[in-house]
């Protein structure tokens, strides 16, 4: 059997504790970039230390998410290396966290849950929650809403589950918490209900509404001041962009009034006020065809080229 310790370096605890991971990977599904929107927030606006990297080369596959290389005047300059890491994080009260972000792994996945199931002993972690941005046939004018999902159904007893049996494709970060759920320990995610049409655009309005939910889930005090001040800024421009084209502007409206009706139900009925009836929500085939086309012919929201959109 492989020794888990050997898949990373450092995370020597040394008599400190965090009962707290949040994991947030990058490489899966991250509609709106909500997850990685999070890790640079909080590693950016809370103390932060290092305390393990894991060994990439062990967990991914270059030739299928090729790490970016410069090259200049004739020669190759800079190598941007994927980093695989756990931080420790400190909230407004001081009080720690872990926060492990960076590229999902492509391979050893059981090897990889392994190590950081270490990680979470040597620091006694004893909750553990992951983040990211799932598609949603939802317009970008409404509040936004979670799916929620844990190994106990007391630990997001304040988000129904409308979704019944399905099955999806797999991630790492599933497979955590799953594997973590089958050892009884507690163990939740969250996944922001982004617009089907942002998915390639920076959404800071999932990234904050997930940064609340760790705080509720956690009792931590996380700032997201920045990430809403940002949210306004990214949805005046949005809606700019959808006013200036009445075939947008229309599909925005039809799925407004779907929300809308859905909400207004669900008030009625005394439950949550999305997805009430998943199934029934307009798919980005049926209603997104025309936003995805009219925002894809701009350079991005904030102006430049979105570098994790194929051929940009």
């Amino acid at each position: 059997m492989r020794n888990p310790a050997d898949l990373y370096s450092g995370a020597d605890a040394g008599g400190r504790t965090a009962t707290v991971l949040v994991h947030a990977l990058s490489g899966s599904m991250d509609a709106g970039h909500a997850g990685r929107l999070v890790a640079d927030h909080l590693t950016s606006t809370l103390p932060t230390e290092r305390v393990a990297t894991f060994d990439v080369d062990q967990l991914i596959d270059y030739r299928s998410r090729r790490p970016v290389m410069s090259y200049d005047g004739g020669a190759w300059v800079s190598y941007e290396a994927p980093r695989l890491v756990v931080d420790l994080v400190r909230d407004d009260e001081g009080v720690p966290l872990l926060l492990l972000h960076g590229p999902e792994p492509d391979l050893s996945w059981e090897a990889f849950v392994a190590a950081v199931r270490q990680i979470i002993d040597d620091f006694g972690v004893t909750t553990t929650i992951g983040v990211h941005g799932i598609p949603m046939g939802v317009p970008h004018t409404r509040p936004m809403t979670v799916t929620a999902h844990a190994t106990r159904p007391e630990l997001i007893s304040e988000h129904p589950n409308f979704v019944g049996s399905l099955q999806v494709p797999g991630s790492a970060a599933a497979l955590l918490e799953l594997r973590l759920g089958e050892e009884g320990r507690d163990a939740l995610g969250f996944a922001a209900n982004v617009p089907h049409y942002l998915v390639q655009t920076d959404f800071p309005q999932a990234a904050a509404e997930l940064v609340r939910q760790i705080a509720r889930a956690s009792g931590l005090t996380l700032p997201m001041g920045e990430l809403e001040a940002e949210g306004v800024k990214v949805l005046a421009e949005i809606d700019r962009q959808v006013d200036s084209s009445d075939e947008v502007r229309a599909v925005v409206r039809a799925l407004e009034s779907q929300y809308d009706s859905f909400a207004a139900d669900a008030e009625r009925a005394g439950r949550a006020p999305l997805l009430a009836a998943t199934e029934e929500l307009p798919s980005a085939d049926e209603l997104g065809a025309q936003i995805e086309a009219f925002l894809a012919g701009k350079d991005g929201i904030d102006g430049t080229v979105d570098e994790d959109t194929p051929g940009a």
